[in-house]
């Protein structure tokens, strides 16, 4: 029996920053780790994916082999010979099923899609939401039909996502479901939500907060560069960033997300980079005074995180990178050419 395959990826676009590697790149890292020699891991760049928002094309390609050496860095392990590593726009395979599952998805099903809505909002300064749809690119609205390519094209069962791809997700089991029952069994269906979140324990996600304003996510933002620390910062500038980071005027150190943001991030960040329990960075700090002592603790482990990952990323051997990626390239295009082949001849394209 072949081993289950797990999907998982990270947009191209962009560099990252230490939610990034945080809340996503690490816990990829992890699961690769720790189901070693048990299933497929598909480790793919999702480059086609950047075009749903605005981004810069200039720098696209190299940023994809910039943030997979980052991947590499960070403890991706390309020798595994159960992960694959491959970039979306090399396999055109993801493109013709995207378009043939466009037809058999329905517009009142991808119209519901939340993160749809929310990004046409952040796109866009209309204040009505029929005019941010309609200022939104078509990409951005068919985008979880590529989704659903993207998983079905290699039978993948596990695909750790976040609660706002959850819909994306039952999306493609749905038109899984309703191809299989039309055509027969064209599809390996993806595990339902729960099982998802019980596989990949996902359901309490890391999110980083913005040191300048705690109420929302670090972010890539132009808006936001005191509040977020990118990995291509350098230590003493990331340090920086943690001192100046906004708290409160409660005046004692308590992990609350809700009163204590900002302290509460801090707090994460010092559990997540120490290795230490969130449990036990709590009671070391729990009830103090002193915020100043809190920021330059979590300022220096920020900066020692830095360096070691900057110093790491310099070590990452470039060739034999891309060694593996063509490699596994032509691997997986066989794969998912025949999963087309078969979808093709099943709908009448083919003989």
């Amino acid at each position: 029996m072949s081993k289950a395959v797990i999907l998982t990826g990270l947009r191209a676009n962009g560099e990252f920053h230490l939610g990034n590697y945080l809340g996503a790149i690490r816990p990829i890292i992890e699961l690769q780790h720790n189901h070693a020699g048990q299933y497929k891991v598909n480790m793919f760049i999702p480059d086609l994916h950047s075009f749903t928002t605005p981004i810069d094309h200039g720098t696209l390609y190299q940023q994809t082999v910039n943030n997979l050496k980052m991947f590499v860095a960070a403890g991706l392990d390309i020798g595994d010979p159960d992960t694959y590593v491959y970039r979306q726009s090399y396999i055109p395979a993801h493109s013709e099923l995207t378009w043939i599952l466009s037809c058999f998805a329905y517009y009142g099903e991808l119209a519901r899609m939340t993160q749809f809505k929310e990004k046409a909002r952040e796109l866009t300064s209309n204040e009505s939401d029929e005019k941010n749809v309609a200022g939104t690119s078509a990409g951005l609205f068919i985008y979880p039909v590529l989704m659903a390519a993207d998983i079905l094209l290699y039978g993948a069962q596990y695909v750790p996502v976040g609660e706002d791809q959850r819909q994306h997700l039952e999306l493609t089991r749905d038109i899984a479901i309703r191809m299989n029952n039309r055509f027969g069994n064209l599809f390996v269906v993806p595990h339902e939500w729960a099982k998802q979140l019980e596989f990949t324990k996902l359901d309490k996600g890391i999110r980083i907060r913005s040191l300048r304003n705690p109420e929302k996510k670090m972010s890539k933002s132009i808006d936001d560069p005191a509040g977020t620390i990118m990995l291509s910062d350098s230590p003493e500038e990331a340090a920086k960033k943690v001192k100046g980071a906004t708290t409160d005027g409660v005046g004692s150190i308590h992990f609350d997300w809700e009163k204590q943001p900002g302290v509460t991030n801090l707090l994460q960040m010092l559990s997540l980079l120490s290795g230490q329990s969130q449990t036990v960075v709590n009671k070391a700090w729990e009830g103090r005074a002193a915020y100043s002592d809190l920021k330059s603790t979590v300022s220096e482990v920020v900066k020692n995180f830095i360096e070691e990952i900057q110093a790491k990323l310099n070590q990452v051997d470039e060739k034999s990178l891309m060694s593996k990626l063509q490699a596994d390239e032509t691997k997986m295009n066989q794969i998912a050419e025949q999963t087309l082949s078969n979808v093709q001849k099943s709908i009448g394209l083919r003989p």
